[in-house]
């Protein structure tokens, strides 16, 4: 199937670098024939030409290829919708890199005028197949650590926000569009819940335009509270994972090198202990606090469940040559998004947003 990319940044050529690129060296049964880039940058329509792409003059060309049959919009967030809509109108099948758009009323329409073309289009919400995410989710799928109660998740970081447009609010910059579309949605796939609240506050200690990180804490009707954290100034990393339940503990502590996931799982063997002993902590005692004995617990590394990172893509082929169904459906990107949107009410207003989703 030939495909073409419009925008050629660092997220284009990713597509480009590794994730074709597995598709096509697997087994899956039809290869995706990358035949060229439009970007507006002639030096990185020259970049991709160094990799034997066609360097399309303007996005025109692609629209009246026959041949061309899949697109990948990978341009800043605000140009998301137009192109999208173009590649309906085109006939094309289209990838939108996320967030899919800037509001839930742009997804909406997103998926109107493809619905209406008759064309398969999902944005690129790929995190749902991270190892780390897959890992700890099993450990407390399979009742390990009893009633989960919370759920922490956290990406952080000391390098601010990367790029010139990603700072910019009217392009759709900001770590909420950026990582929270990702985060938010592992939570809506992992916690089978009616969200009841949102509670959310944003960071600008960078002093730019747009948020370069938030605090996002969500409560569902089963009683799980799920936070969420994104920091780009943090120079000491707490874990990317606690999942707490009423019979353990599980945590990821590494998860930044490619196909590592280092964590811990502990679990309670011995709820009381008589033979526990107070400690002097600080300026005082504590029996509360104190460390358990190693008789009480039991102490496991997390087992590393690996993603399949051919998922996304291969799914997508099935839809367009076979009329399977997709996997990111319309539903949960309007309900991803309506969190978003809730998450930005509450952090303008410091109020709590009471609201089913």
């Amino acid at each position: 199937m030939k495909m073409a990319i419009i925008g050629f940044g660092g997220m284009g050529n990713n597509h480009r670098q590794y994730i074709v690129k597995r598709l096509n060296d697997s087994d899956y049964p039809e290869k995706i024939d990358l035949v060229g880039v439009y970007d507006i940058d002639p030096a990185r329509r020259a970049y991709a030409e160094s990799f034997g792409l066609k360097a399309f003059g303007s996005d025109d060309e692609i629209w009246n290829d026959p041949e061309i049959k899949l697109v990948l919009v990978s341009v800043p967030n605000d140009m998301h919708l137009p192109y999208v809509e173009k590649a309906a109108k085109a006939g094309k099948n289209v990838i939108v890199e996320k967030p899919a758009g800037m509001s839930l009323s742009e997804v909406e329409k997103m998926y109107d005028v493809t619905e209406k073309a008759g064309v398969v289009f999902t944005p690129h919400q790929n995190r749902r197949w991270d190892d780390d995410f897959l890992s700890v989710k099993a450990v407390a799928d399979e009742g390990k650590l009893g009633r989960v109660y919370r759920i922490e998740s956290r990406v952080m970081g000391s390098n601010g926000i990367p790029g010139a447009w990603r700072k910019e609010a009217k392009r759709g910059g900001g770590m909420m569009l950026d990582w929270g579309v990702h985060l938010i949605d592992q939570m809506l796939c992992w916690i089978d819940s009616t969200v009841t609240s949102v509670y959310c506050t944003y960071s600008y200690e960078a002093g730019e335009d747009v948020d370069d990180g938030f605090d996002l804490e969500v409560k569902f009707e089963n009683g799980v509270v799920y936070r969420i954290v994104v920091d780009t100034n943090s120079f000491i990393v707490l874990p990317r994972w606690q999942v707490y339940g009423t019979d353990g503990t599980a945590t990821v502590t590494e998860w930044r090198k490619f196909e590592t996931v280092e964590g811990e799982v502990v679990r309670c063997v011995q709820r009381f202990d008589d033979k526990l002993e107070g400690v002097n902590a600080g300026n005082g005692f504590t029996k509360t606090m104190a460390a358990r004995r190693a008789e009480t617990e039991e102490r496991t590394e997390l087992y590393h469940v690996y993603g399949d990172k051919n998922a996304f893509y291969a799914n997508l082929m099935d839809a367009i040559r076979l009329g399977k169904p997709l996997i990111v459906t319309r539903a949960q990107e309007e309900r991803l998004f309506k969190v978003m949107e809730a998450a930005k009410r509450s952090a303008a207003t410091g109020e709590v947003i009471k609201e089913r989703i």
